[in-house]
């Protein structure tokens, strides 16, 4: 609890003065400046005398006498609290004349979060209500903000918060602040996560070739996670299977398939699903040609059959020879190629 004390000062014509009083920490010193011609002086809190000269009248420990001399006359209140607030009164006896001031002590109380809501877990669509109560003086000022990179300023500027109808976009922290201008705002957050079904963001197929690997994968999102199952002809594919993994994260799955061979094309079924629901898409692994000895001497003479025009183009002079002569290092590629087909 930090405190600032708040004064009034009064000067008095025979040269009785109550200087500021001063607030540090937890504790408050309320002084008298006297001189020679005061004979007696007390310092009282309402019609409760604390101090009388040297002697103690009030009970509370924490309040102590700091100084009795002929030029000053103060006490201290430790650990000071809200009930300490009020009007101080030092009273002087100056000429067979009673002399009084007052001053009257403000206590500040920094903000502080005595209530807040604890995190929640909610379907898309229901209703919310946080509750953030903060306590100080004077009265902090509570404001909820959603921390998200989406969200802009504050969502509400009350104890209460009422989401109606939340969304899967509204997710996320929600941050209590409390603030007074006394002290640094108190801030809090709370976890706010909205649940809903899946829905598969990609599932794309793919071409393998005959004894290649082959990798289809399912992404979705949803929360809680998804759980993943793959089927192929409504028969669905346990782990384990001779040749497929299956390899499930929480967004993600993928079929492998070490060495693909003919029975393993066609449609495949990714199934993905949590408490509040389902979802599939279907995709396909087909084959793809490896280009053959033929094609791929087609695709040599292709090349160099072409006529390349542009900058740094050599001009066609001996057509005949310089063809034959630029197919001549792709010869023992092609002999490789014949011998790994064997």
């Amino acid at each position: 609890m930090m405190m600032n004390l708040r004064h009034l000062q009064h000067l008095f014509s025979n040269g009785f003065v109550l200087p500021p009083m001063f607030w540090l920490l937890f504790v408050a010193s309320l002084w008298c400046t006297i001189d020679n011609r005061v004979t007696r002086v007390a310092w009282l809190n309402r019609s409760t005398i604390l101090y009388a000269g040297n002697d103690k009248w009030c009970l509370d420990p924490r309040v102590v006498l700091l100084s009795n001399t002929q030029t000053q006359y103060s006490i201290e209140i430790q650990n000071v609290d809200v009930y300490d607030e009020g009007p101080y009164t030092c009273s002087v006896q100056t000429d067979n004349h009673p002399k009084t001031s007052r001053v009257h002590l403000i206590v500040q109380v920094s903000p502080k979060i005595v209530e807040i809501s604890s995190d929640i877990s909610i379907n898309e669509g229901n209703n919310i209500s946080l509750t953030c109560i903060a306590t100080g003086r004077p009265e902090p000022t509570v404001t909820w903000r959603h921390i998200s990179p989406k969200a802009v300023g504050f969502v509400s500027e009350d104890e209460y918060l009422e989401i109606q109808g939340i969304t899967r976009e509204q997710s996320g922290d929600y941050e209590c602040s409390a603030s007074n201008d006394v002290a640094a705002p108190v801030v809090r957050r709370v976890k706010v996560t909205v649940n809903y079904p899946p829905y598969i963001s990609e599932a794309k197929g793919t071409g393998v070739p005959v004894g290649q690997k082959g990798t289809l994968q399912c992404e979705a999102s949803a929360v809680p996670s998804a759980e993943f199952h793959w089927y192929k002809d409504d028969k669905r594919l346990v782990e384990g299977k001779k040749g497929v993994k299956v390899e499930n994260r929480p967004f993600l799955s993928k079929l492998i398939f070490f060495n693909v061979s003919e029975h393993d094309y066609g449609n495949y079924t990714c199934v993905a699903s949590n408490k509040l629901g389902h979802t599939n898409a279907s995709i396909t692994l087909f084959e793809l040609n490896e280009p053959t000895s033929s094609t791929l001497l087609q695709e040599v003479k292709t090349t160099a059959l072409t006529t390349w025009k542009g900058p740094g183009a050599v001009s066609e002079v001996n057509n005949g020879t310089s063809r034959r002569a630029g197919c001549i290092w792709l010869l023992p590629l092609l002999v490789l190629h014949q011998l790994l087909k064997f």
